[in-house]
């Protein structure tokens, strides 16, 4: 469905049982269609980079993954952005002034997978650019929600990300498909279990950090998966993780 990007191979390393995800299945959003999506690079001077997805909850504010906090160098996000390839009228690249990973993110187990960005400067709200609220409320099984991102479409080694935004549905599971193998370290009151294998759909490298879209209000963030669409891939569950989001935002300064 949709995925990472080619230039910029995720910089974390996995578990065996585990991986970052990028979407299979899916199809090409509408240009601009969801604007609060961003990508976020992490670029290093002379080695190129790595890339992850992210979505604005405020002018100055994106959310993402925390493992994708590598502490390489530093990190940009690009905003109203379709084809991050070409130089698209009304396209935003905004500098991040202050990564914010959960305190209690585990980069073994991908429990807490949240980060929040602040950028040096407010985004300027336009019909490319907006934000997207964030859902309280536990998102039910059986629930088909969206996701969207630049990562791989394709599994087959080497594939490449793409340039524009891919999109996907997928249909959240109950947590028993998760609490078996690969997802040994999978908690139900921190993560959600998305995407039907019968339906050969998922998130796969890239995506990380993009959100899952339920009724128009961010309900998950990309994970981990298993690297294909045989298993449901594992997201943050958002609605755990308002009361910490808000608790951070009146902290930090606009």
């Amino acid at each position: 469905m949709l995925l990472l990007l080619l230039l910029f191979p995720m910089a974390f390393v996995l578990p065996p049982e585990a991986q970052a995800a990028e979407i299979i299945g899916g199809q090409e959003a509408r240009p601009h269609s969801r604007p609060y999506m961003a990508f976020v690079k992490i670029e290093r001077e002379g080695k190129g980079g790595n890339m992850c997805g992210g979505f604005l909850i405020r002018e100055d504010v994106v959310v993402t993954a925390a493992h994708c906090n590598c502490n390489l160098g530093n990190i940009s996000v690009l905003l109203g952005a379709h084809n991050f390839a070409i130089d698209e009228l009304g396209r935003q690249k905004i500098w991040v002034r202050r990564r914010i990973p959960h305190p209690e993110f585990n980069d073994e187990t991908f429990e807490n997978d949240i980060m929040l960005l602040q950028l040096w400067n407010k985004a300027e709200m336009t019909q490319t650019v907006g934000t997207i609220p964030l859902s309280q409320e536990k998102v039910k099984k059986g629930a088909v929600c969206s996701v969207a991102g630049w990562g791989q479409t394709s599994i087959r080694t080497n594939a490449q990300p793409s340039p524009t935004l891919q999109e996907v549905e997928l249909t959240v599971m109950g947590k028993c498909m998760c609490l078996s193998r690969p997802y040994l370290h999978y908690v139900p009151s921190r993560m959600l279990c998305v995407g039907d294998p019968q339906e050969r759909k998922a998130p796969f490298l890239g995506d990380s950090g993009g959100p899952l879209v339920c009724d128009g209000k961010a309900q998950g963030i990309v994970s981990h998966g298993t690297g294909d669409w045989s298993t449901p891939s594992v997201f943050t569950r958002l609605s755990k993780y308002v009361c910490w989001i808000k608790k951070t935002l009146r902290k930090l300064k606009p």
